[in-house]
């Protein structure tokens, strides 16, 4: 009697998200900004980076891209919705040291290159280079998150687990 409602469970749908940057992954309490340590701009998990490339992490569509470059926003096939944020306060740079690869509409492929940024130009200036990763919908979307932290390489280790709404 109750096979119909077991089998839709068995089927919810998990999305996992690979690193984007690579580096080291950190719960988004360690980065110096309220707005993202606090949760005030979403779930999600932050990474300090070794090597200025952020990449796509899953197949999806730009939705946004900040223009000074230093953020983007992806809409992942599933509907999730995932803001990239390199550094802290990094919009003072006004683009200096970011060269976004992308623009609004275009779909993008796992492993393509989104910005590519000047780590030391950031540290230099005076910037946290910890780069919050955001889901931005996740209240509307996901029944739970899990985040993972510890060294990542891009495209290659999982930062993050969603599991949708049915």
């Amino acid at each position: 009697m109750f096979a119909k409602w077991r089998k839709k469970s068995a089927e919810s749908k998990t999305v996992e998200v690979c690193a984007p940057l690579t580096g080291r992954a950190v719960p988004l309490s360690e980065v110096p900004d309220e707005a993202f340590a606090g949760g005030y701009m979403g779930q999600g998990v932050a990474i300090e980076p070794t090597v200025g490339v952020l990449i796509a992490p899953f197949n999806g569509k730009v939705a946004h891209v900040i223009k000074s470059n230093h953020a983007v926003m992806l809409e992942n096939e599933s509907g999730l919705q995932f803001l990239f944020h390199l550094g802290i306060n990094t919009v003072s740079l006004k683009g200096e040291g970011f060269t976004s690869h992308v623009a609004v509409g275009d779909r993008v492929k796992t492993g393509d290159t989104l910005i590519e940024f000047d780590l030391d130009k950031m540290k230099n200036a005076g910037f946290p280079v910890i780069s919050p990763i955001i889901v931005t919908n996740a209240a509307e979307t996901t029944t739970h998150l899990e985040m993972f932290t510890g060294p990542v390489t891009a495209g290659k280790d999982v930062v993050l687990k969603a599991a949708l709404k049915s």
